[in-house]
């Protein structure tokens, strides 16, 4: 059997999370084999103050329309996952699930906070909102609250397997191929490329 190795920066060796904390799925396709780490559900946030924050909350423009600006990429990113509602000071509802294909269409046409030209983040802008020094989530809450411990999508293929696609997992903050028929988070940013 043939493998796909790629580094990880896991976040299980930045912070001590024993393999017990999440659970391990092993999927191989057509002899490549892709490794997910599905998180298990946690009480609360865990930051490591010892670590330097990564997207400290003055990093940030926080508009009180459910959107916020990055002030260091310029990109302005939806405070609530694709499905939930902004209720004018937090997210409420569950967040929907869509296949990358999917993904890739729910900004097409997507209105909100006065804008239409929302789209799918690519690989770096989407890894450019995990917080290093958290996990459970691994976001800042302050200014995305409510983000699920889940896989996001980002508009990135993985060149390596042509049925995979970067996927940023808020739950412990690694960045890994996903299958493009999974089901997962989105979250849409506007402004860039």
């Amino acid at each position: 059997m043939k493998g796909i190795k790629y580094k990880m920066n896991h976040p299980d060796m930045r912070h001590g999370i024993t393999y017990s904390s999440f659970v391990i799925c092993l999927l191989i396709f057509s002899g490549v084999t892709l490794l997910f780490f599905l998180p298990t559900p946690a009480v609360a946030q865990t930051c490591k103050d010892s670590i330097l924050a990564t997207t400290p909350e003055s990093n940030f423009t926080v508009h009180d329309d459910g959107t916020a600006t990055h002030n260091s990429t310029g990109l302005m990113w939806m405070r609530c996952s694709l499905g939930q509602n902004w209720d004018g000071k937090t997210c409420s509802g569950p967040p929907a699930n869509f296949t990358w294909a999917k993904a890739l269409q729910a900004g097409n046409g997507f209105e909100f906070a006065g804008y239409a030209d929302w789209r799918l983040p690519n690989k770096n802008e989407l890894e450019s909102i995990v917080e290093e020094r958290c996990y459970s989530p691994a976001i800042n809450i302050s200014v995305f609250p409510d983000t699920p411990f889940a896989y996001f999508w980002s508009s990135s293929s993985y060149a390596p397997f042509s049925q995979g696609a970067w996927s940023a997992d808020f739950g412990f903050g690694s960045v890994e191929a996903s299958d493009k028929n999974g089901s997962i988070h989105v979250r849409l940013v506007r402004g860039g490329q």
